[in-house]
């Protein structure tokens, strides 16, 4: 996805905060030569708004380029800092919607293991608890609904509501995957997919205090990527 409408994807902004709607394959940043990034697409439209002025745009958390959902971002400093202590703290709401036409005997569960990443491969795997380098992980997961899908190899597409405690590197792709509920679309963690869908996750919903008022602020995205349409629940 190499052409997109910064505008299109902006959910708020006021002075001092930035909540997008990330596309699918759009990076947060760092993108290859040629590629658009949230960032410097978002420095763009900042720029042209406020012609001569110095700008400030903080990335306080971010999305695997494959994923979409919400992000928000700080247009100062102050913003930033307040923003990061939350994420720090551990006081934001972060959910997600997965696809997966695996599923385990639960319809819901608490996932706790202990992750290692690969710089070399971009990858991470669960480990044990002890292992040099290893971070624990924490998710919840409820089973939300089952559609029939033919391209599947189970027949199915099951939809996840997925609620991180943890920010893990590629932390819900790897825990669901080692689960046995891998997700749709992921060339990386499940290589047997042959459904030809694209990854099957989405940021739905963040919740956070506003670094500077500390008015309680609220966003939802419904997923646009082709492994969710069907599903009455969304």
């Amino acid at each position: 996805m190499r052409n997109f409408n910064i505008q299109d994807c902006i959910l708020y902004e006021d002075r001092e905060i930035l909540v997008c709607h990330k596309p699918a394959g759009i990076a947060v940043q760092n993108a290859r030569l040629g590629a658009a990034d949230m960032e410097s697409s978002l420095k763009n439209y900042l720029a042209l708004k406020n012609p001569g002025k110095m700008l400030y745009l903080g990335v306080v958390h971010r999305l695997d380029q494959p994923v979409e959902g919400v992000l928000v971002f700080a247009k100062t400093p102050k913003a930033a800092s307040g923003l990061t202590r939350q994420i720090t703290a551990k006081t934001v709401t972060k959910e997600y919607l997965a696809v997966t036409a695996q599923m385990s005997d639960e319809k819901q569960g608490h996932l706790e293991d202990y992750l290692k990443k690969d710089s070399r491969t971009n990858s991470s795997s669960v480990v044990a608890s002890k292992t040099p380098g290893a971070k624990k992980a924490v998710l919840d997961y409820w089973v939300q609904e089952e559609i029939k899908d033919e391209r599947t190899e189970t027949g199915k597409r099951i939809l996840v509501k997925i609620a991180l405690d943890t920010g893990r590197h590629h932390q819900i792709r790897v825990q669901m995957a080692h689960k046995g509920m891998p997700l749709l679309g992921d060339r990386k963690y499940n290589a047997k997919d042959l459904s030809g869908l694209p990854l099957g996750l989405c940021s739905c919903h963040l919740a956070f205090r506003h670094p500077v008022t500390g008015k309680k602020m609220e966003f939802k995205a419904a997923p646009k990527g082709e492994a969710f349409t069907g599903f009455q629940t969304l």
